[in-house]
């Protein structure tokens, strides 16, 4: 089958596309949309299925409507994959589909599907997974040698917008107590320098690396000690811990229903539940690099399954199933 995405976003080109490919499809990413290029590229790659994806450069308002004009017009199927669910579910995933009008909805959030079905949306779940070459296993480099990191933008305005968020929970037990205590913790990702407000104080400047290309990121995983995995939703896992773990990082994330759900804590990675928790944890782990060698192995080896080719054949089979595609 011929799959077009019509998107650029560098995050989201290395994910549902790569597991589209290893499932035997012809893949085509168009790259930035204008309003000339979109009918184009449709015609020149007559692609069976086109999707779009997220929240990035190519969803702004004007090419949502531009994008529905012509996907329209080709009658080739469209979904959509909803992935700021359900924080911003009625902020901005509802508009988005109201405007674009896919023929069907696929959303991280197990608990929208309901909502969105009974709207008169077709919809179901698909899950974040993690692409096994994009994010390996590799030898740790100096470079990125860290003995607690963490791969993230802060976000500090969602934070402050959102108080009640679970992002904001999790960065109260996991990074909270070890920025109060001195404990040395690297930062990669953008807005570190604007938390203190939830943090209680300021981040030493030399600690905090700045933004980290997607695809550089499996090195720091690969060579820190402790990766903290922060989670957005009490019932979720975050894409990062996928892809953490993937690459063979050892993960301290919060204790969820949703991290149990799918991994074994003391088996696959380890879990706080507090920051007095998090601070055991912490000295307690970076004292024992065997155990932690034998946490990766398995936390590993639990998560392969969970690979975007495998998102992919099921999107093909909820598809077909709802007579979306042949």
């Amino acid at each position: 089958m011929k799959v077009l995405f019509l998107e650029s976003n560098p995050v989201w080109i290395h994910t549902l596309p790569e597991g589209f490919r290893d499932a035997g499809h012809q893949v085509e990413i168009s790259g930035a949309l204008t309003q000339d290029n979109i009918p184009s590229i449709i015609e020149s790659f007559s692609p069976n299925l086109i999707i779009t994806m997220g929240w990035g450069p190519e969803q702004t308002e004007e090419k949502q409507l531009w994008i529905r004009e012509h996907v329209k017009a080709s009658g080739i199927p469209h979904v959509y994959w909803a992935t700021e669910d359900p924080n911003f579910t009625s902020q901005f995933t509802l508009p988005l589909i109201e405007r674009m009008q896919p023929d069907f909805v696929f959303t991280i959030s197990s608990k929208k599907v309901k909502w969105y079905r009974e709207r008169g949306i077709k919809a179901d779940h698909l899950d974040f997974a993690y692409h096994p070459s994009v994010h390996r296993k590799t030898k740790p480099r100096k470079k990125y040698r860290r003995s607690i990191a963490v791969v993230a933008n802060a976000y500090p305005e969602v934070l402050k917008q959102y108080p009640r968020h679970y992002r904001n929970q999790s960065i109260r037990t996991l990074i909270r107590p070890l920025i109060k205590q001195g404990i040395r913790v690297d930062f990669y990702g953008r807005d570190w320098d604007k938390m203190k407000p939830f943090l209680g104080e300021n981040i030493p400047h030399h600690w905090i690396h700045g933004y980290l290309p997607y695809e550089e990121a499996y090195k720091v995983y690969n060579s820190s000690a402790i990766m903290i995995g922060l989670q957005n939703y009490a019932d979720m896992v975050t894409q990062r811990t996928y892809e953490i773990l993937g690459s063979g990082g050892f993960v301290l994330t919060s204790n969820t229903a949703g991290v149990r759900r799918l991994l074994t804590p003391g088996k696959d990675l380890i879990v706080s539940s507090s920051p007095k928790e998090t601070l055991r944890l912490v000295r307690y782990y970076l004292k024992r690099k065997k155990l932690r060698e034998r946490i990766k192995r398995q936390g590993r080896l639990t998560i392969a399954p969970q690979n975007y080719k495998q998102r992919a054949q099921k999107m093909i089979a909820v598809l077909k199933q709802n007579h979306i595609i042949g």
